[in-house]
């Protein structure tokens, strides 16, 4: 039933793109929310044409839709439109500051400061910006990061969190959960700019914003298990302020659960277990195996494990 309102979404995204000055694909008009830019001449604007955060958005949809044709061995579908556009689309671009563009162009923020992070949408929920497989965009993120600061409050610090567990760096994410958890006064008329979180762990985006709790623990969760890029990645930013700790019941992607123990920083176990039959790739830092795994039998592995072959 899905598939339909993907296509659907996909013949949109074809009909709205337009081609640029230089022959890319682009959206046009497009934005990047809540933020404004700055042009040389001061100016200072909201719209433009082919924003990061419009085409890392189409770009996902258009590699997800044919990744879903490709399982699916679908026939009638629309790779013969969306294979071109995709190789068309503008692609990510690094600025002078080492960032990745949030405009078509190398333009200023208008608020250096921002909550925001539209343009690093590729990075988190997206996949297609990682340190293992796009290392120079990865660093152009985490230069984004770096100077809009740490700032922002309920969803926008809980997406900072994920964004930063995605970079593999636990420290700074584990840094950012623990501002989200500043405790915040409840009492009425108190509007605590900075976030936060009240006595009753409500989130303190005034008045109460649902999307930073659950923000705030898919981040933890994203500290200790990944699996958007094909593979289940153990422990990936696991901080120093956690040398010692179990998750159960931890779920990925291809309707896996999984249990991790680990003890000085170091994997000391953990169990897969799948709903289903099929090949997985598992990663522990730099090492990966890949084996099948079966529904009903549970997998347990640990350091040394990926040192066997």
């Amino acid at each position: 039933y899905a598939l339909p309102l993907i296509e659907g979404a996909a013949r949109i995204c074809l009909d709205f793109l337009v081609e640029d000055p230089q022959g890319y694909l682009v959206t046009a008009p497009s934005t990047s929310p809540e933020h404004l830019y700055l042009t040389p001449d001061g100016d200072r604007g909201a719209t433009l044409y082919g924003g990061a955060s419009d085409l890392a958005l189409i770009r996902g949809l258009f590699v997800n839709l044919l990744e879903a044709y490709a399982i699916l061995n679908s026939r009638d579908n629309l790779s013969a439109e969306i294979e071109p556009a995709l190789d068309r689309l503008y692609p990510f671009q690094i600025g002078e500051e080492g960032n990745l563009h949030e405009w078509y162009f190398d333009w200023e923020d208008s608020d250096p400061h921002h909550r925001h992070m539209s343009h690093l949408i590729g990075l988190h929920p997206g996949s297609l910006i990682s340190p293992l497989t796009t290392p120079a965009l990865a660093d152009a993120c985490r230069r984004s990061l770096e100077l809009r600061g740490d700032g922002g409050t309920g969803w926008s610090k809980a997406w900072k969190i994920n964004l930063w567990a995605r970079l593999l760096d636990g420290d700074h994410a584990y840094s950012m959960l623990r501002t989200h958890l500043n405790y915040s006064d409840p009492a009425p008329g108190t509007q605590y700019s900075g976030g936060g979180t009240y006595p009753n762990l409500f989130d303190a985006h005034p008045p109460f914003q649902i999307d930073g709790n659950f923000g705030g623990t898919a981040g933890i969760a994203e500290m200790l298990l990944q699996s958007h890029l094909g593979e289940i990645h153990l422990l990936p930013a696991l901080p120093e302020a956690w040398p010692a700790g179990r998750a159960t019941g931890l779920r990925a992607r291809g309707r896996i659960t999984v249990d991790e123990e680990w003890a000085d920083g170091v994997l000391v176990s953990a169990t897969l277990r799948s709903d289903m039959h099929g090949p997985i790739i598992i990663r522990y830092g730099e090492r990966t195996r890949t084996v099948t795994l079966r529904a009903g039998r549970p997998l347990y592995v640990d350091a040394d494990w990926f040192n066997d072959r």
